[in-house]
C-alpha cells in the first residue's frame, strides 16, 4: 500500500500537524473511531454493563501495584516472607500498594463474577458472540491461574500450605500424576524452586497471555457488536449512513456512564483497603501473616474465596457419593437416548461412553463393596479413586462454562422474554454457588458434606440439564428494536 500524507494548510496548528504526521504511520484516530468515537453500542444499557469496564480497571490496578511490588519483592524461600514485611513496615507506602494488590485481586474476581452473570442473564455467549465468550473463559481460567501463583508469593503459612495440598491433587492423576506434581513443584515438596516457578509465570508468563486474552476479548466483541438487555441486534436495523437506529457512540455516552461506575467503584475499594483489608480473613487469611512453616499444618487448610466454590465440589466427591455420581451419568445417558432427536448411531455410542466411564469411575469395586464380594481389577482402575474424580469435576466445573453457547437451546437471549420461572432455575443455581462457597471456606463436617454433595448435583444439573429446560415453557415476544426508557 501506498504511503499517504494529509497536506494540511501550512497554518495548521501544531497538534493538527503532529496527529497527521502519526496517522501517516500508526492508525490512531482510525482506531480511536473503531472502538471508541465510532462505534455503537445499544442505547439501551444497564449497570450490569459497567463491569467490563471495571475489569479492565482493576486489570490496570492489579499490573501498576505488582510492577511496584516486584521493585521491593524477593523470590526467595529464605526471604519471600521478610522482603513482604518490609514493603509493608519501611517501604514509603508500601503498605498501601501490597494491599491494593491483594484487595484488588478479589476485586478482580468479583467484578468478573459479576460480568458473568449479565452474561448469563442476557444470554451474551449467544450466536454471534460465541468466540467472545471463550475468550472470556479463557480469561477466566487465566485469572484463576494468576491468582493461585500469587498466592504462594508471600510465602505465608497458607499460602505453603495451600500450595502444597492443591499440587498433590496433580498427583491422583493417573500415570503421570506423581511425575506432574514433581514437574510442578520442582522439588518432592514446595520449595524455593516452586516459588520461583510461579514467581516467573505470576509476573510475566500469565500476564502475557491475559494481556492477549483480553485485546482478543475486545477486538472480537467490537467486530460483532455488544450484546443487549434485550438480545436485540442493532445492526440488523441501520440508517442511510449505515448507523444502528437503536444505538449510541460508546463515546462519550458510555465511557461518561463508566467514569461514574469507576468513581463508585473506587470509594468501596478505596474503604476496604483503608479500613479492611484483611475481609475478616477472606481476603487475606490471619495464617498468611505467620512465616510458612513445613513441620507445621494449620489446623484448617482452604483456599482464597473465589476458589471455594470448586474446592467443595472436590471435597464434595468421596467414596460412597461416587455410587450416585456413577448413577447420574447413568440416567444422564438415557435421557439423552430417549429425549434428543439424534440418530440411533448417535445414541448407542452416548450410552457405550457412558458405560465405560461409569465402569472406569468404579461401578465393580463400588459394587463389589456393597456386596462384599471380591472382583479382581487391573493395576490401572486402582489409582481411579474419589480424589482423581474430584479433581477432575473441580476442573470439569469450570471448563463447562465454555459450553454454554452450545448448552442454551433457548428461543431468546434475554432472561426478559424468557418464561417466568425461568429465573427461580436462575436464583437456585446462584445459591447453589454461594452455598457452595461459604462451605468451602469451612472445616469438613458431616451436614457441610451431604450440602455439598446436593449443591453439586445442581451445579453440574443446572449445565448438563440446560437443553431441555432452557427450550422448555411460553416465551414472550421479543421486539425488533430494543426497549429503551430514558432516565
Amino acid at each position: 500500500m501506498a504511503f499517504h500524507e494529509k497536506q494540511l494548510p501550512a497554518d495548521a496548528p501544531i497538534a493538527d500537524k503532529a496527529l497527521n504526521w502519526v496517522d501517516a504511520r500508526f492508525p490512531l484516530t482510525s482506531t480511536w473511531k473503531a472502538h471508541l468515537s465510532e462505534y455503537y453500542a445499544p442505547k439501551n444499557f444497564n449497570f450490569w454493563y459497567a463491569f467490563g469496564s471495571l475489569a479492565l480497571l482493576v486489570l490496570v490496578i492489579q499490573i501498576v501495584t505488582g510492577i511496584f511490588l516486584v521493585m521491593h519483592y524477593k523470590p526467595d524461600a529464605a526471604l519471600a516472607f521478610a522482603s513482604v514485611e518490609y514493603i509493608m513496615r519501611d517501604v514509603p507506602w508500601g503498605w498501601l500498594v501490597r494491599y491494593l494488590h491483594s484487595t484488588g485481586a478479589s476485586a478482580f474476581f468479583i467484578v468478573v463474577y459479576l460480568h458473568m452473570v449479565r452474561g448469563l442473564l442476557y444470554g451474551s455467549y449467544r450466536k454471534p458472540r460465541e468466540l467472545v465468550w471463550l475468550f472470556g473463559v479463557g480469561i477466566f481460567l487465566c485469572l484463576m491461574g494468576e491468582a493461585f501463583m500469587g498466592y504462594l508469593l508471600p510465602w505465608g503459612q497458607m499460602s505453603y500450605w495451600g500450595a502444597q495440598v492443591i499440587v498433590n491433587l496433580f498427583g491422583a492423576i493417573p500415570f503421570i500424576g506423581p511425575d506432574l506434581s514433581l514437574w510442578i513443584r520442582g522439588d518432592y515438596v514446595v520449595s524455593d524452586a516452586t516459588l520461583n516457578r510461579f514467581f516467573s509465570f505470576h509476573v510475566i508468563a500469565i500476564p502475557l497471555v491475559l494481556i492477549g486474552l483480553v485485546v482478543a476479548h475486545i477486538i472480537a466483541l467490537h467486530e460483532v457488536g455488544s450484546n443487549n438487555p434485550d438480545g436485540v441486534e442493532i445492526k440488523e436495523k441501520l440508517d442511510a449512513k449505515g448507523v444502528p437506529l437503536d444505538g449510541v457512540p460508546f463515546h462519550p455516552y458510555y465511557s461518561v456512564h463508566d467514569v461514574m461506575a469507576v468513581a463508585i467503584f473506587l470509594i468501596v475499594f478505596s474503604a476496604v483497603v483503608f479500613f479492611g483489608p484483611e475481609m475478616g480473613g477472606y481476603f487475606l487469611e490471619y495464617n498468611n501473616f505467620v512465616p510458612a512453616d513445613s513441620l507445621k499444618t494449620p489446623p484448617h487448610i482452604a483456599p482464597v474465596w473465589y476458589f471455594t466454590p470448586y474446592y467443595s465440589i472436590l471435597r464434595a466427591i468421596t467414596s460412597d457419593f461416587m455410587v450416585w455420581l456413577i448413577a447420574g451419568v447413568l440416567a444422564y445417558a438415557g435421557l439423552i437416548y430417549f429425549k434428543t432427536n439424534l440418530s440411533r448411531i448417535v445414541k448407542l455410542a452416548v450410552i457405550g461412553i457412558a458405560s465405560v466411564i461409569a465402569f472406569v469411575m468404579g461401578i465393580c469395586p463400588v459394587l463389589a463393596g456393597l456386596l462384599h464380594i471380591n472382583v479382581p481389577l487391573p493395576a490401572f482402575f486402582n489409582g481411579l479413586d474419589a480424589k482423581f474424580f474430584g479433581v477432575v469435576l473441580m476442573g470439569a466445573s469450570v471448563i463447562i462454562l465454555a459450553g454454554l453457547p452450545w448448552l442454551d437451546h433457548s428461543k431468546v437471549k434475554s432472561i426478559r422474554y424468557r418464561p417466568s420461572w425461568h429465573k427461580y432455575i436462575y436464583i437456585l443455581f446462584a445459591i447453589t454457588f454461594v452455598v457452595l462457597g461459604y462451605l468451602g471456606v469451612q472445616p469438613p463436617s458431616a451436614i457441610g458434606g451431604y450440602v455439598s454433595k446436593v449443591c453439586t448435583f445442581i451445579y453440574f444439573g443446572f449445565f448438563l440439564l440446560m437443553p431441555w429446560w432452557s427450550a422448555a415453557g411460553t416465551f414472550k415476544p421479543v421486539p425488533d428494536r430494543v426497549v429503551y426508557h430514558p432516565h
